[in-house]
């Protein structure tokens, strides 16, 4: 079996695998140890080195921390906060070390901002954001980012006005029909050196469904043929991982013309696709 594809995370200088573990799927459960620990391992044998999960996801830290063992050395280990004051965030920072069963974790990103409200409220002292930078100046963290699916423009700002290190944004081709995080919130991304992550990668599935007629490798050759450094994806069982990384594996990048169909084939279903997003406004008579 090859290697995965691997590439530079941004700034933060690690090399990480192209294709990462979403930390949903049979992850975000609770009672699937077994199941939970499959999907973990299969991963693992695939080569896959980045693996997420968050406070939010269910029982997802647990599975983590009672499947990596020793195995945690070789993983870059993300997860998430959404407590949005500095003191809930750093409880939420002490729960997931102790569930995930580690001293420090790779990456620490404030999960899901949608509004305008929480960028402002980041700069306050008392504000999440203070967290964030406290936690990595005590080495409870190495990298701090952030993760947002619901606007672009607000998404835009947060990276605009603090300095994190890495930024998760959905990528697939529904996104092309409306002001896509691709392309209002990679370009700033770059610009500050800064990590990029995709996910939604699958739309939950949606972009599945057989009327459409795509197949996860189309999906993960389409994401990563954006300007990502890794994207991840949330499994059920350890075919779905195996059948991802392959697709990893023989990755080629998607000529426009190719990415253009894609982007065609699901551009009158885009606003039940990207269900993840503010809602667009209703059209005016």
């Amino acid at each position: 079996m090859s290697e995965l594809p691997v590439r530079r995370l941004g700034a933060t200088g690690r090399q990480v695998s192209a294709l990462g573990l979403g930390g949903e799927g049979v992850l975000r459960t609770f009672g699937y140890v077994a199941e939970a620990a499959a999907v973990i391992e299969r991963a693992l044998a695939e080569g896959v080195t980045y693996m997420e999960s968050a406070r939010a996801y269910s029982g997802s830290e647990a599975y983590y921390g009672s499947t990596l063992g020793a195995r945690r050395g070789d993983i870059f280990l993300a997860s998430k906060a959404h407590e949005r004051s500095r003191d809930g965030a750093l409880t939420q920072l002490k729960t997931t070390l102790h569930t995930l069963r580690i001293d420090y974790l790779d990456l620490w990103q404030l999960h899901d901002v949608r509004e305008w409200e929480e960028v402002n409220s980041f700069e306050d002292p008392g504000g999440a954001y203070a967290a964030f930078v406290e936690a990595r100046e005590r080495g409870l963290v190495r990298h701090i980012g952030v993760t947002g699916h619901h606007d672009p423009a607000v998404l835009r700002a947060c990276l605009e006005r603090f300095r994190f290190d890495t930024v998760l944004l959905p990528v697939n081709p529904a996104e092309a029909a409306r002001d896509a995080f691709v392309r209002e919130v990679i370009p700033a991304a770059r610009a500050r050196g800064m990590g990029v992550i995709g996910m939604k990668v699958y739309a939950r599935g949606l972009l599945l469904d057989p009327r459409i007629g795509l197949a996860p490798s189309d999906l993960v050759r389409y994401a990563l043929s954006q300007d990502v450094d890794t994207v991840v994806v949330g499994f059920d069982d350890p075919a779905q991982v195996a059948q991802a990384a392959s697709a990893a594996r023989s990755f080629t990048p998607m000529m426009p013309a190719e990415q253009a169909a894609l982007e065609a084939r699901v551009a009158a279903l885009a606003a039940r696709l990207t269900y993840y997003r503010r809602p667009q406004p209703a059209a005016r008579a």
